[in-house]
Parts: structure tokens; C-alpha cells; sequence
């Protein structure tokens, strides 16, 4: 059965491409999904440091893109948009990797400031001041914001996984495969995993959790959100990067556990 959320136009299209190549099909869906590339290029480069190149990206995610037109079955009920988006962010997150963007010192330190998110956090159960993972970590509050701001590409990427080949399987949590579908172990850990990052959401500091509502919920640009604080472009770079620190810290545990 084919997928019956696309219409009978984009349907032939699809056909046309898949089953022959049509030049014709192939830039009637380049046309129409070229959008979704500049939407996921604008969101990945919230998180990215400013020495890197915003063509650069682009020139990633279009090839997530032909290669979401390759991948993509027919038959599955699923929006192409949402398969497609996980694939674009796969090929910008391999091509991050593969030029090795961020120092392996800077690396190390982020992995540090992990952890003393995920310790402090646990013991306290609340967020932590700047003060207490700068005294955690033996440093100045100056030096952490410094590793902070530098490793805005590690926090991006640490929270994504490459798609894998297998269109059954797309992303770190399968977020868009079937609800249903899977064992009763996955289905634990997905939901072990939801119910962490609730939690470090709620205990996120004020500013850091409007940021993480207007990045992700509101869909806001980070000029936009900078507007919206009334505070600098960099300085929400550096609170989203906070932000994501301590999300991810918090879900260390449960990948540890599975």
C-alpha cells in the first residue's frame, strides 16, 4: 500500500524518481523539500561555533536530502518530512565529524563538565550554580563559560545520533518508528529516557529552560531569542549550551543502566 500522506501528485513524482531516475520528478521534489534543508541548517547552526561556515552545512544537509529521496519507502505511514529531517541532520552530524571540528582538549573538558553536571545534580537534586561546578571542577567561573561557549558543537552533537541504514531504524531513540512497535526493554528505556529529561527540564534555571522552550517548542532563531531576553546572540548560544549540558547529563545514568 502506498504511503496515502502524500498526494497523488507528489505520489507520481516519487514513482518517477525511484523507479526510473526522472530528471523531471527528481527536481519537482528537490523544489518542494528544499525548504526542510534551510529549516534544519538554521537549527543546527544555533549550536555551532561562528568559525563555522553556514554553506558548509547547507552543502551537508542537501545531501541528507538526496539521500532521504533514495532511502525513502513508499509504503511505510510515515511524512517524508519526518523521515527526511532525521536523515539531513545524519549527514550534517557525519560530515561535523569526519572534518573534526572541536579539539580533543575541548572534548575532554566537556566530558568533565558532564559529570560534574550529572554528580552535582543527583547529590543536590536541583541545578547548579556556575559557582558549584567551577569549585566541583577546581577552575573559574571565566574558564568554564570559556569551555562552555567553545563546545557548543560538542553539545550539538552529543545529543544526536547518525541515522542509521536501516529505515526501520532512525535516530538515537527511533522517535519516529512505530509507538507500538518494539520490545518491552525499548520501550523502557524510551520512555526512562523521556521522563529524565522532563525532569532536568523542570529543574533547569530559568533563562536556560526559556531557551530550551523557545529553541525547540517556539521554533524561535537565535536572534530571535536574543530579542526576547534582551541579551546578546553569544550569551544564548552559551545558555543553550549550558542547557544541553545538563540534559544530557541527566540521561547518562540510563545509558549507562541499558
Amino acid at each position: 500500500m502506498l504511503n496515502d500522506k502524500l498526494s497523488k501528485e507528489e505520489l507520481e513524482h516519487w514513482e518517477g524518481w525511484q523507479q526510473g531516475r526522472d530528471p523531471e520528478a527528481g527536481n519537482y521534489l528537490v523544489e518542494r523539500y528544499m525548504p526542510l534543508v534551510d529549516y534544519v541548517t538554521q537549527r543546527f547552526m544555533i549550536s555551532l561555533p561562528k568559525t563555522v561556515d553556514k554553506d558548509d552545512i547547507r552543502s551537508l544537509a542537501f545531501e541528507g536530502l538526496l539521500d532521504a529521496f533514495d532511502k525513502f519507502n513508499l509504503e511505510r505511514d510515515l511524512k517524508f518530512e519526518t523521515y527526511a529531517a532525521w536523515r539531513i541532520k545524519g549527514a550534517i552530524i557525519d560530515g561535523l565529524r569526519h572534518n573534526d571540528w572541536l579539539p580533543r582538549s575541548v572534548r575532554e573538558k566537556v566530558k568533565k563538565i558532564e559529570k560534574a553536571y550529572a554528580v552535582l545534580e543527583q547529590e543536590n537534586n536541583h541545578s547548579v550554580t556556575d559557582a558549584e561546578v567551577s569549585k566541583y571542577l577546581g577552575i573559574t567561573k571565566a574558564e568554564l563559560n570559556k569551555t562552555v561557549s567553545e563546545a557548543a558543537l560538542s553539545t550539538m552533537i552529543s545529543m544526536d545520533e547518525n541515522p542509521g541504514e536501516d529505515n526501520n531504524q532512525v535516530g538515537k531513540y527511533s522517535m519516529i518508528g512505530n509507538g507500538e512497535a518494539g520490545s518491552p526493554e525499548r520501550r523502557l528505556y524510551e520512555r526512562t529516557i523521556k521522563e529524565a529529561l522532563t525532569a532536568a527540564i523542570g529543574r533547569l534555571p530559568e533563562k536556560e529552560k526559556i531557551v530550551v522552550s523557545l529553541c525547540y517548542f517556539e521554533d524561535l532563531k537565535l536572534t530571535e531569542i536574543a530579542e526576547v531576553l534582551g541579551v546578546s546572540v553569544s550569551r544564548v548560544s552559551q545558555l543553550h549550551s549550558k542547557a544541553i549540558l545538563r540534559l544530557h547529563s541527566a540521561t547518562l545514568s540510563v545509558h549507562e543502566y541499558y
